[in-house]
């Protein structure tokens, strides 16, 4: 970051000199395009310059490259949008927000997206938005069969073979029933986590740091998803993450699809062949009585502790967060973080998903990220590993959890 003559008035808490700061915003898609023209608002409000970085397209690969700068004390990087899985691995590296924000700023925010961006009592990044996993479907489709949403994964396995085989009868040869996150990275461990919760499985490692991956429930989770390869999910699925799926869901080609609430905005645009034509429900549960438990997510923003402008850095980031940044976004499809925002009349109209939001979120499952804090990358790299190959017949379920309880025991006795 370079520091330049002042050309303006400093808004957002700025410093006193203008600055270039750059920030790493999503590879693609409108969450590149919502990061960089926000940027660039507040650095034409406030007379900085912004330079606008782009995270690798797989988010699984970002955190590799965060840790490989800020070791290097790298003046390259300045605000990075954050997983909410990666505070632990980075804490050391970032600023403490508690005194470079507000208090009643940081109060209008959600309690738990604080707390998830919490850790010792250091505020290490600001809440940017929170997402929970989600099941969007062709209302148009379960209306014209007569189908009703499913509560279950078992009704819904009926509901998109039925789907699927009429469509294809009828001549959409192309129809699928169900398409989601099967690639072996991140996402999968997320997909996997909310079949295996909602069958009342665990998440893998409780909070208390017990490995519980290896257990009946988690089988029959997991056996009941490799089902569905090359039955009502492609092949292909396996290859598939987040762009992947949504991409054949939104051209008309499944029933139903898993993903992250900026479905809603994108398949809802002007000229989607989908244009209200979709639904949106929480998750199907394993067994009556247990929970929805769509993966917790969120997007947040941290500073670099080796920022050369700290404060210029710390004006974007709260530049971002606000309130009508987050109604920008919310517009599009994302869940916001500001408490007041889920009573804006004009967003719920246009994101009716958020209707499902206290919901998921209240009924959402974590990543045991926080009890295994800079190691989580390893130990998700074992679970959605373990479970791929699962789903691609190498090994069969119970084969598969006894191997990743083995390796997730040993990580456990290395510290993780």
């Amino acid at each position: 970051m370079r520091t330049t003559a002042l050309v303006g008035a400093v808004l957002w808490g700025g410093s006193a000199t203008a600055a270039e700061v750059s920030i790493f915003c999503s590879s693609a898609g409108a969450e590149l395009e919502l990061c960089q023209s926000a940027s660039e608002a507040w650095a034409k409000e406030t007379g900085n310059t912004v330079k606008i970085n782009k995270m690798p397209a797989n988010w699984g690969e970002a955190l590799p490259l965060y840790q490989q700068l800020l070791a290097g004390k790298s003046g390259d990087i300045d605000v990075l949008t954050l997983d909410n899985i990666w505070v632990g691995a980075l804490a050391s590296h970032l600023v403490d927000l508690n005194e470079k924000v507000p208090k009643e700023e940081l109060s209008a925010h959600f309690e738990a997206a604080l707390a998830d961006s919490t850790i010792e009592g250091k505020l290490l990044a600001m809440p940017w938005f929170v997402d929970a996993g989600l099941m969007f479907y062709r209302k148009d489709l379960l209306e014209k069969y007569g189908k009703a949403e499913p509560k279950t994964w078992a009704e819904l396995t009926e509901t998109a073979k039925s789907i699927q085989e009429q469509e294809r009868a009828a001549g959409t040869k192309d129809m699928w029933g169900y398409v989601w996150q099967g690639r072996a990275y991140e996402g999968l461990t997320c997909d996997a986590l909310e079949w295996v919760a909602s069958y009342g499985g665990g998440t893998f490692i409780a909070p208390d740091g017990t490995i519980t991956a290896n257990n009946p429930k988690a089988v029959e989770a997991l056996d009941l998803a490799r089902s569905w390869i090359g039955g009502i999910s492609p092949e292909g699925v396996l290859n598939y993450d987040e762009e992947g799926s949504r991409g054949v869901f939104e051209a008309g080609n499944s029933v139903f699809h898993r993903n992250w609430g900026y479905v809603w905005g994108t398949s809802q645009a002007e000229g989607s062949s989908l244009l209200g034509k979709v639904g949106v429900m929480a998750l199907p549960v394993g067994a009556e009585g247990e929970k929805s438990s769509g993966c917790y997510g969120a997007g947040l923003l941290g500073v670099s502790k080796y920022a050369d402008d700290t404060d210029a850095a710390v004006s974007l980031v709260r530049y971002l967060t606000n309130a009508k940044e987050q109604k920008r976004r919310a517009m599009q499809g994302y869940s916001p973080t500001l408490k007041a925002l889920y009573q804006d009349a004009e967003i719920l109209a246009k994101n009716p998903s958020l209707r499902f939001a206290e919901k998921a979120y209240a009924e959402s499952a974590s990543r045991p990220s926080q009890v295994t804090g800079a190691s989580y990358n390893r130990v998700s790299q074992r679970i959605f590993n373990g479970v791929h190959n699962v789903l691609s017949g190498k090994e069969s379920a119970p084969d598969a959890l006894a191997k990743v309880s083995s390796d997730l025991e040993r990580l456990k006795k290395r510290g993780w």
